[in-house]
């Protein structure tokens, strides 16, 4: 059964047979034809349809019947029911009995009997889409109802102020919390030029009214989107500093038709800032001469301003890549100079690679004699950046140290990433930071491991898993590792990414066949896994690692 139904109201079954043919021919597809031979039966009709969901979009009725008549029952229809049209279509109602329904039933039309097919056919189409249109219309007016009920609601519980003015500057909403702002009850009614006056809006911390045509909503009426912190409301018990955002509204046509505010007090904010610039102050001093020999890194871990705040024994548990890097043969460089000369040495190079580690967002936890034992916090994308760069560094400094009694340097440095205790540890005269657990000792382990291996910079599997970019790095897997007091391996990582270009072309080349033979090596697969670094040779005879693994084979 259709939604929408139109009912026909006559005494004659032969007239309302007649008019049920006509309309079901042309109307009966999208709309139930409803027949009554009453006033009576057809109130009746109506509460039926009513109850079944069925809207009546129109109603023809004669005007002479038994009972209620056509006039009396298109008024009790339209008490009822006022959206449906209402037809009366009669050849003998009196001029007293259209009036009555013209003004008590707002009767939409009336058609003589004998009808014209065309005029009624037109009549009751044009009856139809009048009653969709309102409809339509009404459904749209209780859609935007429901909205603006729903924006207002939105709005009066927001924490901040939001008020919107007229193209005059006129306020003509302001919610719940910028009335307590403004210490209003009522919308004044005040005009651009005396918005500053009216709601007493100051320039920050002055005693001068704020220009009226700078105001950020005045601007906002003359099409700039803005925020600013420079405005203050002065009330006579207190001033509040105003954080404020504004914005023009466009009507469909794409003028300015109004324009809104949202603002905060940031009286906490301000002080915050005023009293950490405060303390800022008094620790700037003391904090910068301390900070060369306790990282600000570190007390900002441990949730300390000031080195003074640090006790003995305290720590936190965090996730944070190590770095490890000792300069080869240092022991060997060393005896070659005299102390003056072998502290002169350490410090030129220490002061070359400190540089990549903070631009990096590391600090470094110590240097033990030329290692030196690096941490970062953020991504352990930041420690490999670190380590790359250091080699970079180290590259161009041996092209100074090109003299016959120099030889170049190398390093060697691991990083491993996971759960570490950052710390102080110490007795009463003397504490010193340090991190403490497996992740700093594999780090160590895997910086010795650069001497076996014969490669500047290995990572761990630890590592590798929390690169966001792995991808940027050449790399390769070249080694399986048993840790102490642990039972699972750990997967060990070359990053060769500071190599010269031929030889990282070389490496990235034969990296399928040599992470082959690693795999067939620790499978027990040895022949196949010699006969594999043999070919890695053959194309890269600079493979320091792979003739490391084709001695073991052999």
């Amino acid at each position: 059964m259709n939604e929408l139904a139109i009912l026909l109201v006559d005494d004659e079954p032969m007239v309302l047979e007649s008019l049920s043919e006509e309309l079901q021919r042309n109307f009966g597809q999208n709309y139930d034809i409803e027949a009554a031979e009453s006033g009576e039966e057809a109130l009746e009709i109506l509460g039926e349809l009513q109850a079944e969901g069925i809207e009546v979009a129109v109603v023809i009725s004669d005007q002479l019947m038994p009972g209620i008549k056509g006039d009396e029952l298109l008024s009790q229809i339209h008490l009822q029911y006022p959206d449906i049209l209402k037809v009366m279509l009669t050849g003998q109602a009196g001029v007293d009995a259209v009036g009555n329904a013209v003004n008590s039933a707002n009767l939409y039309r009336y058609i003589t009997k004998p009808w014209d097919t065309t005029d009624l056919n037109l009549t009751i189409k044009e009856a139809l889409s009048k009653y969709l249109r309102v409809k339509q219309l009404e459904r749209q007016n209780a859609q935007l109802r429901e909205n603006e009920r729903r924006l207002t609601q939105f709005l009066e519980a927001m924490p901040i102020g939001v008020s919107v003015h007229d193209v005059t500057g006129k306020l003509t909403y302001a919610n719940q919390k910028a009335k307590e702002l403004l210490k209003l009850d009522v919308l004044p009614d005040a005009q651009i030029e005396k918005l500053s006056d009216t709601f007493k809006i100051y320039q920050v911390e002055t005693k001068q009214l704020y220009p009226s045509e700078q105001l950020p909503i005045v601007r906002s009426l003359a099409g700039e989107t803005l925020h600013c912190e420079d405005i203050e409301i002065h009330h006579p018990d207190r001033i509040i500093p105003i954080e404020i955002s504004t914005t023009p509204i466009r009507d469909e046509t794409g003028r300015i038709s109004q324009a809104i505010a949202a603002f905060q007090d940031i009286s906490d904010r301000k002080q915050a800032e005023d009293e950490r610039e405060k303390y800022t102050r008094e620790l700037f001093e003391l904090n910068e001469a301390l900070s060369r020999f306790v990282p600000r890194q570190f007390l900002q871990s441990l949730a300390r301003k000031s080195i003074s705040e640090i006790q003995l024994g305290e720590c936190v548990q965090k996730q944070m890549s190590v770095l490890f890097s000792d300069i080869r043969a240092f022991t060997t460089l060393s005896e070659q100079m005299t102390p003056k000369d072998t502290f002169k040495f350490i410090n030129g190079y220490l002061r070359r690679m400190e540089p990549a580690i903070i631009e990096n967002g590391g600090f470094i936890d110590k240097y033990i004699g030329d290692e030196i034992m690096a941490l970062f916090e953020r991504s352990a994308d930041y420690a490999v950046d670190t380590a790359v760069t250091m080699l970079k560094i180290l590259a161009e400094y041996n092209l100074t140290r090109q003299r016959p009694n120099r030889k170049p340097i190398e390093i060697g440095i691991g990083i491993n990433t996971g759960m570490l205790m950052l710390g102080t540890v110490g007795g009463n005269f003397r504490i010193d930071t340090t991190a403490i657990g497996d992740t700093v000792n594999l780090a160590s382990r895997l910086q010795q491991l650069t001497k076996v291996y014969n490669t500047p910079l290995l990572i761990s599997h630890h590592t590798l898993a929390c690169l966001e970019e792995p991808m940027k790095y050449a790399l390769r897997a070249i080694a399986q590792v048993q840790v102490r007091g642990k039972s699972r391996k750990v997967g060990v990582f070359e990053v060769f990414e500071a190599e010269p270009h031929d030889q990282k072309q070389a490496k990235l080349a034969t990296k399928p066949i040599f992470e082959a033979a690693i795999f067939q090596y620790y499978q027990g697969v040895t022949e196949s896994a010699k006969s594999l670094f043999y070919q890695c040779l053959q194309n890269n005879p600079h493979d320091y690692v792979a003739q490391t693994y084709l001695q073991h084979c052999s």
